[in-house]
């Protein structure tokens, strides 16, 4: 895999098969170094014609600038499946994952956004809640933490 085809194109977003490439390099080093490595999944929602539906591409990408303003460089952010987002935090445990989930939290409220959004996270850690990556994944989209829902609905954009 060569280093442009890990990123999406113009951003900063693991793709899915770089970002499921590199959880697997990670968790691996936490096995063998026994550090944590807590993943952070992000699912954004937005309204569309008073339904709940897979965010945008464009919403997605100011989602996760948002959110890689609030983490540090070497954790890792990338899309998993189309409207969701993973945030991978390395040598962070859930209680410390907890305090970063707050600010991404604090972040995404302080901003506006044009439409109508739900935001939804959910986090897991290795090895507190699981050992691989597949049941890591299902157990932080099994953890909702965070439902926030923003943003201007249709009736507030005149």
């Amino acid at each position: 895999m060569t280093s442009s085809s890990f990123y999406e194109e113009g951003s900063k977003l693991l793709t899915p098969g770089a970002f499921e490439f590199v959880l697997d390099s990670e968790l691996k080093r936490a096995v063998r170094s026994q550090n944590y490595l807590t993943l952070v999944v992000v699912e954004t929602r937005r309204e569309w014609e008073g339904m709940m539906v897979t965010a945008d591409d464009g919403t997605v990408q100011e989602v996760a600038q948002l959110i890689g303003r609030e983490v540090r460089d070497t954790d890792l952010i990338g899309h998993t499946d189309k409207g969701t987002l993973a945030l991978v935090l390395l040598d962070a445990d859930f209680d410390h994952s907890a305090r970063v989930i707050d600010r991404l939290v604090s972040r995404i409220e302080s901003y506006e956004f044009p439409t109508a959004l739900r935001i939804a996270v959910g986090a897991a850690c290795y090895p507190t809640h699981a050992v691989d990556a597949d049941s890591l994944k299902r157990q932080a989209l099994s953890r909702p933490i965070v439902n926030w829902r923003g943003g201007l609905r249709p009736s507030e954009q005149n």
